[in-house]
């Protein structure tokens, strides 16, 4: 195990997170390991989520180039119904 940390909890929240804990049959300490994992994990995939976005919207910017939602949006319920659809063409912004 790495190096320990020191959480001062709330009362009330320290009695949720025992209470948590107990109904998934883990010690406070692993809940916490595990939740504190948990949103490590969510916050490395917003901000991946949003640099792409980042580099998406540069992408725009650089060629002007853009599919119209609906057009995709019928795209893909056609392919997910099995119907062969015409693929979304890329226009000028």
């Amino acid at each position: 195990m790495g190096a320990s940390t020191s959480l001062k909890l709330p009362d009330a929240l320290k009695a949720r997170v025992a209470s948590a804990a107990a109904a998934s049959g883990k010690t406070a300490h692993a809940w916490m390991v595990e939740a504190i994992e948990v949103q490590a994990l969510l916050a490395e995939r917003r901000r991946e989520f949003v640099g792409s976005a980042l580099r998406a919207e540069e992408e725009v910017a650089q060629y002007g180039l853009v599919h119209d939602a609906d057009e995709v949006a019928s795209y893909f319920l056609a392919r997910t119904r099995g119907k062969v659809a015409r693929r979304p063409r890329a226009r000028k912004r």
